[in-house]
């Protein structure tokens, strides 16, 4: 498979906190927040040592810049499963440090411009959210995963959670659009 990064990424700092490459292609996308208002150097900086033993593909400050930890030819270490995570790209979202995790409109937006230059990219025709964990790797129904299902975290926390419905639409309703 050739894979490619996103020319959205405006910071670098790459991660030695992977698997090298992925067992399968793209086709999940899995949002993750931060739990803090962070910059995209900030969490850079919480990737690479590698006793963290984390990463993700890209992160979304909280100014809406992006950066890229993880290649997207290579598994990052970010959902607790490594079947998602060869499957997925995984992108950290800045948000508040508490409940529900909220994030900012301009980190919101970034993250939905990201999501769509990923699913161009990758050939992903739309973006589908059930809330069905039952539907892991049935891409056709449902292509969005979260942490949760994985571990016993709140990630993405209940605002982006919460959201995942209108993510999904947006994205997709962009994604349409090309075919216009």
């Amino acid at each position: 498979m050739t894979y490619t990064n996103s020319p959205l990424a405006s910071y670098v700092a790459l991660s030695p906190n992977h698997s090298g490459e992925r067992n399968h292609k793209i086709d999940t996308i899995t949002i993750h927040c931060v739990v803090g208002q962070l910059t995209v150097e900030a969490l850079g900086n919480i990737f690479l040592p590698e006793a963290r033993k984390a990463s993700s593909n890209y992160g979304v400050g909280v100014d809406g810049r992006i950066g890229m930890y993880v290649e997207e030819k290579n598994r990052s270490w970010c959902s607790s499963s490594p079947e998602n995570d060869h499957r997925a790209v995984t992108i950290e979202v800045a948000s508040d440090a508490t409940h529900p995790y909220a994030v900012n409109d301009v980190a919101f937006a970034a993250m939905l411009d990201l999501i769509t230059d990923i699913c161009r990219r990758n050939h992903i025709k739309a973006l589908l959210w059930e809330g069905d964990p039952t539907l892991i790797g049935q891409v056709e129904r449902q292509n969005m995963t979260v942490h949760r299902w994985f571990s016993t975290k709140e990630c993405p926390g209940e605002y982006l959670y919460n959201r995942h419905g209108e993510i999904a639409a947006e994205v997709t309703r962009r994604l349409q659009a090309d075919n216009i």
